[in-house]
């Protein structure tokens, strides 16, 4: 993916970002001109996204504060800096209605999806921003401000980073803009659940006829992050192929709702 938005000299932080989202963030951020530092789970998935990329990259989960501090660690000592952080890496544990959560992965869900987080742009804050500026662009989704079949738990979390985004805006202004994106339905291995064997009916239903690409919200992301929206902080930028107005382009159900009430994914889509 190429960009027209400079970001050379500039270090980035990505999480989430061995495949999907993450990763075509990180490409977007390199063919822009910035050095990134990546992580995910699979220590060779890791490997093999940083070789891609010529970028730097450690491999664990951000539900580990330590990791998220070797995380940090990694970009200053090898970069001296970190200017864009991009909060990617989630969870969709536990699946299913509310009153069947299981607490402990209740807990989980939070941990990854909220305080992870938290305690990486502190890191960052503490190590460069603090004095020097930078941008925070936090992955939300386009269902955290309403309700769908069995996605309670995975929304409520993204509740409350969509929250947390616009009080971190608050709190660190001037010196660093923090936003969100809320993707609509993305290709992703998260998402495969819903859109696999269902991609056309998906389509259909959606204003702009197709289901999102990670490409799509990559380039929202480096918008966000660039200095041609440098007089926006705590926004969130709705990515979805036009979801939320699609009520008046189609009267047939919300095909993607549909997909949650009949389908569930793998125990280890995050």
């Amino acid at each position: 993916m190429t960009s027209s938005y400079g970001l050379q000299g500039r270090v980035a932080v990505v999480t989430g970002a061995s495949r999907g989202i993450g990763l075509a963030v990180a490409e977007g951020l390199v063919a822009a001109g910035a050095r990134v530092c990546v992580t995910g789970r699979g220590a060779e998935d890791v490997r093999r996204a940083a070789a891609g990329l010529g970028a730097v990259g450690i491999a664990g989960t951000v539900a580990d504060p330590a990791h998220l501090r070797e995380l940090a660690e990694l970009a200053m000592d090898e970069f001296g800096r970190i200017d864009i952080v991009v909060n990617n890496a989630a969870t969709n544990q536990p699946y299913g209605p509310l009153m069947d959560a299981d607490p402990e992965l209740w807990r989980e869900a939070f941990t990854v999806n909220v305080e992870a987080p938290l305690r990486l742009v502190q890191y960052a804050w503490r190590a460069w921003m603090a004095d020097h500026g930078g941008s925070v662009i936090n992955i939300c989704t386009e269902g955290a401000t309403h309700v769908g079949p069995n996605v309670g738990a995975y929304s409520t979390t993204k509740a409350a980073l969509l929250h947390m985004t616009r009080q971190l805006a608050g709190e660190l202004a001037p010196r660093v803009r923090v936003n969100s994106v809320s993707p609509g339905l993305v290709r992703t291995e998260m998402a495969r659940f819903v859109w696999e064997q269902a991609e056309n009916d998906l389509a259909a239903g959606l204003p702009l006829g197709r289901i999102g690409e990670p490409e799509d919200i990559a380039r929202a992301v480096l918008w966000l992050a660039s200095d041609a929206a440098e007089w926006i902080t705590g926004t969130d930028l709705l990515v979805d192929g036009g979801t939320r107005v699609r009520a008046a382009h189609t009267a047939t159900p919300y095909a993607v709702h549909e997909r949650l009430r009949s389908q569930a994914p793998g125990r280890d889509a995050s």
